[in-house]
């Protein structure tokens, strides 16, 4: 792998990461258990990862 494409796929990861947190919190404001939050959050992470790599892969 190149130095770009690494750098792409630690900015996906980010990106994941950020909107999992984002999904996670608000979960859990809104009264979810933390369970349930958790969950929430980590389908919202592998759903984003998934579109940033489909995305990629169309792309390529």
């Amino acid at each position: 792998m190149t130095t770009t494409q690494i750098l792409a796929l630690l900015l996906a990861l980010s990106a994941a990461t950020h909107i999992g947190c984002a999904a996670t919190l608000t979960a859990r404001r809104s009264g979810t258990d933390s369970a349930g939050a958790l969950l929430i959050g980590a389908s919202a992470t592998a759903s984003a990862l998934a579109l940033y790599l489909t995305a990629l892969a169309a792309y390529r």
